[in-house]
């Protein structure tokens, strides 16, 4: 068996919504580069999914209808009459608009996330990555959030139909996880649990304390949601209290986390105050309780992260490094500011709109102190309190 496998497929690359949108695979690019220059990428490479995915994979989480109208609009020139009806599918807003190819490169994420899932299940690797997916927005007949396909929950479906498994999501993106919260509303056999800024003032407005599930799911959904301006004490704190009680309450069988990097402070996109310390905390975290609670079953996928050159490709690389077991990371906890190698900034820089970061993490003394911190701890450890309560 495997320790850890990286899944890639190029024609991820392809899933572009536009030159000037926020969502943008270069980040991938980027990632890998950034292992490769460590000497942390995986010494058997990458593991190259199938080009398609058996649609009724697809057809356990998006309903037909929405399906075929994807492929008809991923058609070079689509049909006049096919485009007049994108808005009601979600894919032709600013957000989420259609674009050649979308079908193919939307399906081999999906196909990537299944395949991690399979390969863990199976007993080929205790620990899968795809850092493609995480495309956690996705509803059963619309896209939304820069997502097509829900391969989350794609992979989760097949996990439950395949193998009867109980699953816990975990979702650690800044924006919460409505497509898979929603996916299993009512399914006791899946947890949902993300931490996520407040709707209040973040898309999808949705991820309350409150918001628990339905029917026999009830209980089976757990939302933690942060006040803007968190920062990175506070954000674990509440993360791994909640996380305990999830764990013993849901008592999975495989760990599925996305690993969206956007509450960090440089994210365009949101308002959390985060530095690169939780991208280091959260995997280990997951890990440890991987090997605890599900005999090590482990499968990571990307998700958000806006800042493509400064955020998201250290905290994916601190990802993969803590699933392989690295020993740069042993290196990294005994000199917090270990550079970051030179041969990859001086590849990168000259195309970064901002200088590089020197560290793998961020040296938070040179920020300015955030006014209201006790105010806004105190409200996210109501929060985080509340939502142990109801898991107890």
């Amino acid at each position: 068996m495997r320790d850890a496998v990286y899944l890639f497929h190029p024609n991820s690359l392809n899933y572009v919504f536009g030159q000037d949108h926020p969502f943008d695979q270069r980040r991938i690019t980027l990632t890998r580069d950034l292992l490769r220059t460590a000497g942390a990428f995986p010494t058997d490479g990458e593991i190259v999914p199938a080009d398609r995915l058996d649609e009724a994979l697809l057809h356990a989480v998006h309903i037909p209808e929405y399906v075929e109208r994807v492929k008809a609009l991923s058609e070079p020139v689509p049909d006049n009459g096919i485009v007049d009806e994108a808005q009601k599918y979600g894919l032709n807003s600013e957000d989420t608009p259609f674009f050649p190819g979308m079908h193919r490169s939307a399906e081999i994420i999906a196909a990537a996330s299944v395949a991690a899932a399979k390969m863990v299940m199976d007993g080929d690797a205790r620990h899968a990555v795809n850092l493609a997916g995480g495309l956690h927005h996705a509803m059963p007949q619309r896209g939304s959030g820069f997502c097509v396909y829900n391969d989350a929950s794609i992979a989760i479906s097949f996990i439950r139909k395949e193998y009867g498994a109980k699953v816990l999501y975990v979702d650690t993106d800044v924006h919460h996880g409505d497509g898979v919260e929603m996916s299993f509303y009512s399914d006791p056999g899946v947890y949902t649990y993300s931490i996520h800024e407040t709707g209040k003032y973040l898309f999808p407005g949705t991820g309350l304390v409150e918001q628990r599930g339905e029917g026999e799911g009830f209980g089976c959904t757990v939302n933690l949601p942060m006040e803007p301006y968190t920062e990175d004490d506070s954000w674990l704190e509440c993360f791994g209290s909640v996380l305990d009680d999830v764990l013993r309450k849901a008592q999975p069988d495989i760990i599925i986390s996305q690993h969206g990097c956007d509450a960090h402070a440089l994210d365009p996109l949101a308002h959390i105050h985060c530095s690169m310390k939780i991208y280091r905390e959260m995997p280990k975290m997951l890990h440890k309780a991987a090997h605890a609670y599900c005999g090590g079953r482990w499968v990571a996928l990307g998700g958000g992260g806006y800042d493509i050159w400064r955020v998201v490709p250290r905290a994916w690389s601190l990802l993969w490094m803590e699933m392989s077991e690295h020993p740069l990371l042993k290196e990294l906890d005994s000199s917090p500011n270990l550079r970051l190698p030179q041969e990859w900034l001086e590849r990168w820089n000259p195309q970064s709109p901002e200088p590089l970061p020197e560290t793998w993490l961020d040296d938070t003394s040179l920020w300015a102190p955030m006014p209201r911190r006790a105010e806004i701890e105190m409200k996210n450890r109501q929060a985080a309190e509340l939502a142990a309560m109801y898991l107890r």
